[in-house]
Order: structure tokens, then sequence, then C-alpha cells
């Protein structure tokens, strides 16, 4: 069994020759990894530090009457209390998101330190700063908290209900661009209509309509948020955090803090996996007003139970499908009704979950009805393609439940109905040139689709799923050195190798070894704006402007040594790291001589890139599952898995293989065990690793691997993101599978041993 396979790119795909990409060079940020060195955000140590703790509510729900923090602020060694009282008044300012546009200001000052009302548990009302840990966590219990506690609302759909606690008094729900004539939990409700429903319902043989819940999850992340901010008396401000984007931390505090940016630098430490839940912000503002205030640095660091409790997982959701499809298996028409938890504030990730629910299919006929629900949980943030999961789960549940009835082949109901380049999507827009069927017809012509699954109480599921990446906006700055090596400034957070999938795209330009680029990922004051590392953007987006400062630089080189042996530029030309003339007279020299020639002459040689590309390209995925369920117990036992995926050109194929294979096992945790676990008074009861079960080695088998490669032509090497569809198909392929094994379709996530006995005592 060979775990890792790459397919060939289509026939019709001109096939290209790379001296780097498509390599496995190790990273270079792997030695001070492994040996301890790499500084990560608890590690930071600056002189006269101070250490900053979180006071938190204790309810779920709750008007703040008084907050006293006399008797913590006379408590030997501590520096500073802050309150919410201690931000600039946030008043009528807004929060500018970038494409996401302008929204109030106050939701996200109230996020990081509640004003008037907790509508959380574990939401921030106090902070200390004191010269040690102990002593700032002994100030918290001084801090005296007068509260009003109101019930709280936890279910989605409880929520929406005209009779439903408010978490806001004053939300009124945006319904299809009108605002409501009263509060509501629901924050906004908006649509997206293509062809005509009736007319495709008319048209199917056979008609589903059923209902899909996904529990509350957090990401995972091993580290836990980390920031430490020095406030000087000057009033410049500098951060050292862990995050997936130090221009996004820089932002949120410049306009948490009413402070200009150009007198804020954000330094992004080594990060500890973030998935989506590193993007806001939650200690940072925190740690610079009590900076401000007690004028030492101040680091303040999560344990695991505040990250549980007040950092954002993805949204809890509920999902109604009706799908038509004809005896063929063709799909006619699908009515959705999406609604997914906010948290606290306004500002689910529902729209990408419409984006995304439909797009490996070609569907004439569809409607698709958002809604973003506050409820009194923390406000969510992104997890590994945000919203993609949730509502692409229902769908392939779904479509295994067509093929089961008409004796359909799985993956010819995905190719007869998959989608094409040109296809115009279910939000209006058209496909560019994907891989949908190409991944498809990968996973269909495996081995181990194509090996019977023998035994009882074992069962094969299908899925596939979609996301739909990101460009943004990206920076690097490149140098030439004196001995031939290129320093590679960049802004992107490295969470996965991303360091070296960059530099080898620079490198191949030249046609050196990447190991001659030097990359290093810096502050917001040493490279230009760049976003965030997620929407599976950074290779593609930051390899383009790495790709950029090549050709720049290689233009240069070409230009000096046109120069230096008085021929025309023209006559010119770089390849394999060897600059030679092309007019007859076979003058040659390498990269690493001509370098060394400049430098003495003192001639600089670089080049500072920005891209903002748009012709991103979606990923697709199709997953293969064999799963064994116990009948007594419930557990479910992963017997064998096949990740496919196209990766429009792996850069590095072990760097996509491992995206591949961690986004799997996310999936899998996702399916079987991972929720959040309330009790009926809104109280986190499972925030620990103890309690809140992600899988392990031992619950997981060797994932096995197959990259497909249809290049996207949006990319200069037809790089796609690979980062994030890997989480899409694994929780329907599972649902899949255990539905082949015992005969029960499962339809709320997760699927942990109880819900399987549950559902098989109900089928006996």
């Amino acid at each position: 069994m060979n775990p890792t396979q790459t397919m060939a790119p289509a026939q019709t795909e001109v096939e290209q020759k790379y001296k780097v990409i498509g390599t496995r060079p190790i990273r270079h940020d792997g030695v001070d990894k492994v040996t301890g060195r790499a500084v990560y955000g608890a590690d930071v140590q600056l002189p006269g530090m101070l250490h900053g703790k979180v006071l938190r509510s204790p309810h779920a729900h709750a008007n703040i009457k008084s907050i006293n923090t006399a008797k913590a602020e006379a408590l030997y060694g501590v520096k500073a209390v802050m309150t919410a009282a201690d931000f600039p008044d946030s008043g009528s300012r807004t929060a500018n998101l970038g494409e996401l546009g302008e929204v109030p200001l106050k939701p996200m000052c109230d996020n990081v330190m509640a004003s008037d009302k907790a509508v959380y548990h574990g939401h921030a009302v106090a902070a200390v700063a004191a010269t040690s840990p102990h002593i700032a966590e002994e100030a918290l219990g001084l801090i005296e908290v007068e509260y009003e506690v109101l019930p709280p609302v936890m279910d989605v759909l409880k929520a929406m209900d005209e009779d439903s606690p408010l978490v806001h008094e004053d939300l009124y729900t945006d319904e299809l661009g009108e605002k409501s004539a009263k509060p509501s939990n629901v924050a906004s409700h908006t649509r997206h209509v293509k062809g005509d429903l009736s007319q495709g319902f008319a048209a199917a043989d056979h008609v589903l309509e059923r209902e899909y819940r996904c529990a509350t999850v957090h990401q995972g992340y091993i580290e836990p948020h980390a920031a430490t901010a020095m406030w000087n008396p000057d009033g410049y401000l500098t951060m050292w955090v862990t995050t997936q984007g130090a221009f996004t931390v820089r932002t949120s505090v410049h306009q948490i803090l009413d402070i200009p940016v150009s007198k804020l630098k954000v330094i992004p430490t080594e990060i500890g996996g973030g998935f989506g839940g590193k993007i806001p912000v939650y200690g940072e503002p925190v740690a610079a007003v009590l900076s401000r205030k007690a004028r030492r640095p101040v680091k303040v660091v999560m344990d695991r139970t505040e990250v549980f409790q007040a950092t954002g997982p993805t949204s809890g959701s509920y999902v109604k499908l009706k799908m038509g499809v004809t005896n063929q298996g063709r799909i006619t028409a699908a009515e959705t009704m999406l609604a997914y938890e906010a948290g606290g504030y306004p500002g689910s990730i529902v729209a990408l979950g419409g984006i995304c629910m439909f797009a490996p299919y070609n569907i004439d006929n569809t409607t698709i009805d958002m809604y973003d629900v506050v409820v009194n949980k923390p406000k969510t943030a992104a997890y590994r393609a945000p919203g993609a999961p949730n509502s692409e789960f229902a769908v392939e549940c779904m479509l295994d439940e067509f093929c089961e009835r008409l004796g359909l082949d799985p993956m010819e109901i995905r190719l007869l109905n998959g989608a094409k380049e040109g296809d115009i999507q279910s939000h209006g827009i058209p496909h560019p040139r994907i891989g949908c069927i190409e991944t498809t017809e990968a996973a269909r012509d495996c081995e181990h689709y194509q090996t019977p699954l023998e035994g009882p109480n074992r069962g094969r599921g299908v899925a596939s799923g979609y996301w739909v990446n990101a460009g943004l906006t990206s920076s690097v700055t490149a140098r030439l050195n004196g001995d031939g090596t290129v320093t590679l400034q960049e802004g992107s957070t490295d969470i996965g190798g991303t360091r070296t999938s960059i530099a080898m795209q620079l490198a191949e330009v030249l046609g050196i070894p990447v190991e001659d680029v030097v990359p290093s990922v810096v502050d917001t004051d040493s490279v230009g704006y760049t976003e965030v590392t997620g929407g599976s953007r950074v290779t593609f987006a930051t390899g383009w402007a790495a790709y950029n400062a090549g050709q720049a630089i290689k233009s240069q080189l070409i230009e000096q040594a046109a120069d230096l042996w008085k021929v025309d530029k023209d006559q010119v030309s770089l390849a394999d790291g060897v600059i030679t003339t092309t007019n007859g007279d076979s003058r040659s020299m390498t990269i690493k001589e001509l370098a060394a020639d400049l430098s003495q002459k003192g001639i600089d040689v670089g080049s500072r890139e920005t891209v903002t590309p748009q012709n991103h390209g979606g990923a697709y995925a199709t997953h293969v599952v064999d799963v064994e369920v116990d009948p007594d117990t419930g557990k479910v036992t992963i017997l064998r898995y096949t990740a496919v995926q196209d990766a429009g050109r792996a850069i590095h194929p072990s760097y996509v293989e491992g995206q591949m294979q961690g986004g799997v096992v996310q999936g899998i945790g996702w399916a079987l065990n991972e929720e959040y676990f309330y009790n009926e008074d809104g109280l986190l009861m499972n925030s620990s690793f103890l309690d809140y079960r992600m899988p392990t080695s031992l619950d997981l088998p060797m994932i096995e691997t197959i990259i497909v490669e249809v290049p996207n032509p949006g990319h200069p090497y037809g790089v796609r993101g690979v980062g994030e569809v890997p989480i899409v198909p694994p929780q329907a392929a599972i649902s899949n599978a255990i539905a082949r094994a015992v005969g029960v379709r499962l339809g709320d996530l997760p699927m942990s041993p109880q819900t399987v006995v549950k559902a098989l005592s109900a089928k006996s």
C-alpha cells in the first residue's frame, strides 16, 4: 500500500519541468523548532515584565451592575488593574474589516472586555498586572463584581424564537436588506437564488427533506493565546504576539485603543497552531492597557480553560435541506436553510457555508437562506474552511442516501453532477478552471475504492468537499547578498511550512537551491501590508509576491551582467542559477559570482513586492473511509482512510500531504467526539483536553493521500490553496460509512458512541 500518490495532470494540461517546485527540501525553521530555540508567545521575556491575568464571568448571561477593584489594587505586587472603562469610548466608531466592510466597533471592544453585560461563560470583565502570576491570580479573587443573572439562550433554533431571551436588547435583524421592527437574536438573514425551485422539484423523481446539526467545536491548537505589550512613555506601543496575522492585530488594537498605526508595532512570534482561531484579538488590547497603566511590559497568557471558554470556536449549526433527483441521479433542485451560531456577538461564517454548500455540483435550481444568530457562547471565529463543513455535511449525507435508495455508485453520482469550468455557482459566480471531476475520478480509480470491504458491521463512505480559497494582499522584500544567497522577508505567519513553500517559488525563478534563500517572518514595520495566514492563501498569494520579487531580481541581474559584458540586455539570459549571453560568444557566470562582484561595487539588487491576486481558484477533495462499528458500545473505528485532493501545483508535496492528513484528523474528531458541552445554566463543562475529546494517534490509521494537479490558471505556477478543504469531507464520509455498516443514518454531529447506540436501539 502506497500511502502517498501524485496523480498526473489531465492530458489537456501542459506539463512543465521545475528544478525546485515539486521537491521536498528540509524546512528552513526546522532546526530551531526541534531544538527548542524557536520563540513562541509565552517565551517572550523583557526586563521588568509583569504578568497579566483576566477575571472572567462565572455566568453565561448577566448584566454587570458594578465592579470594585479597590482591594485588588491595594494588594502588594499589583501594579495595574483595568476594566472596559479603560478603553476609549467606542461610541459610534466603526471597525474596518477589509472585504467585510465597516462594522460597529463596540462589539469588538466588548468581546475583549465586557462593559455592561457578560454574554458567555468566561467573558472577560477585568484584568490585573502583577509582579508574579500567583499574585495576579490572587488579585482576581479580590475584585468584587455585582451581576444581575439573566436566562441564557444556548441553542441556535431556540434563539430564533420570538419569545427567546435576548442576548442584546438593541440588536435588530437585517432582513434581506431591511431592518426588523423589534429586537431579535437573528443578526441577519441573507439569500441566494438560482433558477426556479418549483420547476426543479417538478422534474425530480425523488425528493428528500432532512435536518442536520453540528455541535460547537474548537480548533484545538496546542499553544494557548499569548501577548506581551510594552507601551513606552513616548506613546509607542510594541507587541509580541502569537497570531495568524500581525497586521490584523495591529489594525484591531489600533481601532480598539484609538492609537495611530504609526505608533504601533506588532512582532509575530512562532505559532503553535491556529486553524483560524488566532486571527481575532483577545489578550492583546488588555496587555497594552495594563502596560500603559503600569509603565512596564506586561505579558498575558491564557490557560487551557480560558482558551476553551473565551476564544472563538466555530459555529454550531442547524441545516434544513430539501433536494430532488431523477432516477438516473441528476440533481434537479435544492433548497436549504442555514442557521449558524455567531456566539455572543454577530458575525458567524454562515455566508461562507452558503457559498460552499453546493459548489461541488452543477445544480440549475437552488435557494439558500442564511441566518446569523447570536447565542450565549463565545464569539465564533474561523476554523479551517469556516462554514463549509457544516453545510456540505448535509449535502454529502443526502446524496449518499439517494445513492442507497436508487442503487447508484457514490462516485458516479458525483461525476454525473460534478462542477466544471463555466458552471454558475449558487451565488451567481461562474467556476474558473477547477479540478472537481479529476479529483473524483482519481478517488474512484484509487486502490482503496477498488478493493472490496469485507466483514460484519463494516462500511465504506464517500464524500466530496469544496473550499473557496482566498487571495487578499501579501508583501515580501527580497535582497541579494554578496555570497549569492537571497534574504526574503515576509509578513505571513508560518504555520505549516510556508517559509519554505514561498522561498521555493523565488528560488525557482532564479534557478538556485532553496537553501540559498533565507526566509524570515518579520514585524509590521519591516514589510508591506500582509493579510492573515488563513483562507488557504499564503503559498498562493505570498508565494506570488515572492515570484514577482524573483522576477525583479532576475531582471536586475540580467541588466547588471549586460552592463558588465557591454552587450544589450536582450542578449543575456538567466537559467538554473547561471547567467549567459545568447549572442554566440558563450560568456557565462553564476549568480554567486555576479553577486560577489556587485557587492564589492556597492550595488544593491533586490525588490519589494505587494500583490492582491484575485484568481485564487477553489479547491476540491474527495475522501474514502472504511469504518467498523461495535453495535454493543457504539464505538466507531476508522479502518482505512484515503484523501484525494487537487493542489493545482504541489509546491512542496510533503507539506501538501501534511495539510491533507491534518484536515482529515480534525474532521474525524469533529465527526465522532468533539463538542462543547454546556449545562442548563450555560456553563461550559468540558474545558480541558481531558474532557474535550480530540483524536490521538491511537484513534487513527495511516491516512493515505493522493495529490491531483490541475494547475490554477490564476497563478504563475498553478498553485491552489490546500490547507482547508481536507476538513470538509470527513464528517459526511464517516456518517455515510456508518450507515453502510449498520444501517442507521446520523445527521447530528458528533456521532459519539452513545449517539450510535441510541440510534441502533431505536432501529431495533
